[in-house]
């Protein structure tokens, strides 16, 4: 909202989604209330996995067709493995490869016009600046911005995202530490039913020797 309000006289703006299938409902709740009340027209998209080594491209999707069983999740699984923090391939697959793969469709060099990312100024460890992947982190580099900046201009909103901070938007996130984690099971029994399905048939699938898993400690 505020890179449309402030720098719509320098870019065109895109707005896009990358559905995993993991996402929280409320997430999608969340996309779907930023186009009503915000007016972004986001695009949805969903990753679609290629045989051989060629990058996943993307199918449009929408609210009501989104995937909310893992779908595009485990197709990237049947093929490149578990994810994990040493096989940490999901956000590439399952994010930025659909998202440049519309990016293409539509005539847009990926490469050539600024991607923004909406890490704030107090996670600046998570910030990554790298030309090639033309990745710009507006609320770090030009309106630094902390998370209670954040929650303020929230609260002057009809909506909000409605998660608690150790839910996130991925469920089951193995990037997320065991406390959380464990919250999470507590609030939801079957948050990991699908992690649980994937190790049972894919624990050996993937180029690595021996077995891979989610999570930390196994």
């Amino acid at each position: 909202n505020l890179l449309i309000k402030e720098w719509s006289h320098k870019y065109e703006f895109i707005v896009i989604f990358a559905n995993t299938g993991l996402e929280h409902p409320k997430t999608l709740d969340f996309v779907l209330a930023c186009d009503l009340f915000l007016g972004f027209n986001t695009i949805w998209v969903e990753a679609v996995i290629q045989e051989g080594r060629v990058s996943p491209k993307h199918k449009i999707v929408n609210y009501h067709t989104a995937a909310r069983a893992g779908e595009p999740f485990e197709k990237a699984i049947e093929k490149y493995g578990i994810p994990n923090t040493a096989f940490p391939g999901c956000t590439r697959d399952l994010k930025l490869s659909p998202i440049r793969s519309y990016l293409n469709s539509v005539g847009v060099t990926w490469k050539t016009v600024p991607m923004a990312i909406g890490i704030r100024e107090d996670e600046r460890r998570r910030v990554k600046h790298d030309e090639k992947r033309n990745i710009v982190y507006p609320l770090v580099d030009v309106w630094p911005t902390d998370k209670g900046e954040i929650l303020d201009w929230w609260k002057q909103q009809p909506f909000d995202l409605e998660i608690d901070e150790f839910e996130g938007n991925c469920k089951g996130c193995f990037k997320k530490s065991n406390r959380k984690l464990f919250m999470q099971i507590e609030r939801d029994p079957t948050a990991f039913d699908f992690h649980r399905r994937m190790e049972s048939i894919h624990k050996f699938t993937g180029p690595q020797s021996g077995a891979r898993v989610f999570f930390r400690g196994n």
